[in-house]
């Protein structure tokens, strides 16, 4: 059986953890994997597109002024990739 090691748990978690692994009279290890499976259930059982109605914020978002004019402006036209534009440029050196 596959082993997961969490590192770093805040010690106000861990607390919790425990205080609810205590109530439930499991491990710490078992109310963990118990809340993991819960939260991948639930993450399973939710819906994969938004619900919600109309365009998202970032659809929507205002431009800054600089990128809106070089927008604008055609600067954009080419939509060359930036990590090509990055590699092409570095080879150039």
């Amino acid at each position: 059986m596959p082993t997961l090691v969490i590192k770093s748990v805040p010690t106000k978690l861990h607390a919790r953890l425990k205080r609810i692994a205590a109530s439930h009279r499991r491990s710490l290890t078992q109310e963990t994997m118990h809340l993991l499976e819960k939260a991948l259930l639930a993450e399973e059982a939710a819906p994969l597109t938004a619900t919600r109605a109309g365009p998202s914020y970032w659809a929507t978002r205002p431009l800054q002024p600089a990128f809106a004019s070089a927008l604008a402006s055609g600067a954009f036209a080419d939509a060359q990739d930036s990590t090509a534009a990055i590699s092409a440029e570095r080879d150039a050196r």
